[in-house]
């Protein structure tokens, strides 16, 4: 630790990220351990968090990250959004296509920022807010192939027709995004995805992660 930073604020900090990473929460002995500090320090730690509303413990006493978390989360989505917004642009008026920024929420895909081209005849209408299947849709796709390390070359995922008939759409996974899962895609009126289009994705998914890096 240098003298600029806390070591109380690292340690509370490292406690929501412990918690962040398991499913049934972790008791005192546990974080205890994986902190390497002594109990009464972790018991400090968590009563604070928990005034904050960050941390729960059950009624076996494990600690889990709270709802407070939520109120946090809240305010990330318009920060990536607004960080994304150049490449989107970008990438959809190059394609003549509506380009989109999709991140985990849940079980779901979530769009958080969508950007249509202004100079086509006509494009794929696709709102912020839309929600399907990770498993469904370029997006998520790409999401899930990334999840999986199974995202090679071309780099990028294809789908037709999976969430709107007719519609052909091209994702890159966002990689070297700490805390975020995502994909930059496109979604066209075509019965496929040109290659150029897909290579121009995974531009588009690098400068994104760039950004929000």
């Amino acid at each position: 630790m240098t003298a600029e930073t806390s070591q109380t604020l690292d340690r509370g900090l490292r406690v929501l990220k412990l918690l962040a990473d398991t499913d049934h929460g972790l008791t005192v002995t546990e974080l205890s351990t994986k902190l390497g500090v002594n109990r009464t320090v972790v018991y400090r730690l968590l009563a604070t968090l928990e005034q904050h509303a960050l941390v729960r413990r059950d009624i076996g006493g494990r600690a889990r990250v709270g709802l407070g978390v939520l109120r946090l989360g809240r305010q990330v989505h318009p920060l990536v959004r607004e960080a994304a917004l150049p490449a989107l642009r970008s990438l959809a008026e190059d394609i003549g296509a509506t380009a989109h920024l999709t991140l985990v929420d849940g079980a779901e895909a979530l769009a958080v920022a969508v950007v249509e081209p202004t100079w086509t005849d006509y494009h794929v209408a696709y709102r912020t807010g839309f929600r399907h299947p990770l498993d469904r849709g370029a997006a998520g796709r790409a999401i899930l192939a990334a999840r999986r390390g199974e995202i090679g070359n071309p780099g990028y995922a294809l789908t037709h027709g999976e969430l709107e008939a007719g519609a052909s759409g091209a994702a890159a996974p966002l990689l070297g995004v700490s805390g975020i899962e995502g994909s930059v895609g496109v979604v066209m009126l075509a019965d496929s995805v040109p290659q150029r289009v897909g290579d121009r994705v995974v531009e588009a998914a690098k400068e994104v992660a760039e950004a929000l890096g």
